[in-house]
């Protein structure tokens, strides 16, 4: 699919998967280009007219899985419901009045266990499950973990009630003594959803967005009639996919470049590299600031489906264990939302750099790398131990040269003095993505 002509009589299977009403436009015509129901473009002269009854289906539709997540909820917290109402009455009383600690453990022991099951993303085997008990037979044990997801539960239910999305950054802050850390919510959130068999999204749940982009040619349309115009001269948040509508490309796009750093986005931003004059044509700067949120993901896996396959997307990253890893988000998705890695991995994404084996290449003295450190080689083993299907074999020869040399190479040793070049940085990327431009043509 060719998004700078918006050519409509090519068909693509799986155009924005994850977004909503997902579309995206070109600027040589007035079309928009996104999935129908078999696949292919949609009627371009029928698109106006059809417009009010596509969305009256995809209203309907929303209300339908909005309903049915309603239910699902309501389901959950009936077990537990049901589960407190058949225990004996004396057993829901205060055991705090008990004589010794014996008596409460005889007590736990005595009366029927309060259980809920809930999908467990950090298990590897059929049996991804989880049991939260109470009570538990030892000192101590708590209702909190009850408590937690309740109030997980709760908060969902109302945002689906409502109809108005809720951030997982709200949730917490609205009982932080009870989650203690965000971490909480954003396990539970995730877990919740899993064991419903729905997505996060379905929920009405948001993680809150912090990705950047900056470039040309690219604007964001929202469902609530807003546009997002992107510059070259500053980073642009990226929305969360559930409040857009569609993107709209003007003019050529040549290639796109996910940072893993702020610091070197903003650099790149600061000299306007997405139009830089050394490139053959210009692009698009995206960050997730380190491990990417949803938000970040989301758009690049939309570029990877979208863009021809002409136009390269890479990724400038540390080359240590921790910035493969970061790329490994990116392409293949993470551990804890894996149940949603169709929807964010973008395959096509290509590791840039930098790489430890072409430091000699760049002129850097060796010595002048950062050492690595216990956390980095325990990370590293990690890494390596993976399956080759998700570990290709460039980036095991670079983590086992790392190992090798006890040194990593940081992308800051490309703006450092030891280079002998004042702008390396550009230099060096100029470099890297003519050459992928060169080999995807």
């Amino acid at each position: 699919m060719d998004l700078q002509h918006s050519t409509i009589d090519e068909t693509h299977e799986g155009a924005f998967p994850e977004l909503p009403n997902g579309q995206v436009s070109g600027s040589d015509s007035d079309c928009d280009v996104s999935d129908g129901p078999d696949g292919g473009w949609p009627n371009v002269q029928n698109a106006e007219s059809d417009s009010d009854s596509e969305e009256l289906v995809e209203d309907n539709e929303e209300d339908s899985l909005r309903f049915e997540a309603i239910q699902k909820i309501e389901r959950l917290a009936l077990t537990f419901l049901e589960q407190l109402a058949d225990l004996p009455r004396n057993a829901r009383g205060n055991k705090a009045s008990s004589s010794s600690s014996q008596a409460a453990v005889d007590s736990r022991q005595k009366y029927p266990k309060i259980e809920l099951q809930l999908a467990d993303r950090q298990k590897t085997s059929s049996e991804r499950t989880r049991v939260i008990r109470y009570p538990l037979k030892r000192r101590g044990a708590s209702l909190k973990p009850f408590a937690q997801i309740l109030r997980v539960m709760d908060f969902a239910h109302q945002a689906l009630v409502d109809n108005v999305p809720l951030t997982k950054r709200d949730m917490y802050y609205k009982d932080v003594p009870l989650f203690k850390a965000q971490g909480t919510v954003d396990r539970l959130v995730d877990d919740l959803a899993v064991t419903l068999n729905l997505e996060r999204a379905d929920l009405k749940i948001r993680a809150a967005s912090k990705g950047l982009i900056c470039g040309t040619g690219l604007t964001i349309h929202l469902l609530e009639g807003e546009t997002i115009s992107i510059n070259d001269l500053e980073g642009t948040l990226i929305p969360t996919g559930e409040t857009i509508k569609r993107f709209e490309l003007k003019g050529d796009i040549s290639w796109i470049l996910v940072v893993e750093k702020e610091a070197v986005f903003q650099t790149l931003c600061r000299f306007q590299f997405a139009s830089h004059q050394s490139l053959p044509g210009p692009g698009l700067i995206i960050t997730g600031k380190g491990y990417p949120d949803v938000a970040t993901r989301q758009l690049v896996k939309t570029l990877s489906d979208n863009l021809p396959a002409h136009i390269p997307i890479v990724a400038l990253v540390d080359g240590d264990a921790y910035g493969l890893d970061i790329l490994s988000v990116y392409k293949y998705g993470s551990r804890s939302l894996r149940h949603e890695n169709k929807k964010l991995a973008a395959k096509r994404i290509e590791w840039l750099g930098i790489w430890t084996s072409e430091i000699a290449d760049l002129e850097i003295d060796l010595d002048a790398l950062i050492p690595i450190t216990p956390h980095d080689e325990k990370k590293a083993l990690a890494v390596l131990s993976r399956p080759t299907d998700v570990l290709p074999v460039k980036w095991r020869k670079e983590l086992t040269r790392m190992l090798h040399t006890r040194r990593k190479a940081e992308i800051e040793i490309l703006s450092s003095s030891s280079s002998q070049r004042s702008n390396s940085l550009i230099h060096y990327l100029t470099h890297k993505i003519c050459h992928f431009i060169e080999m995807s043509a």
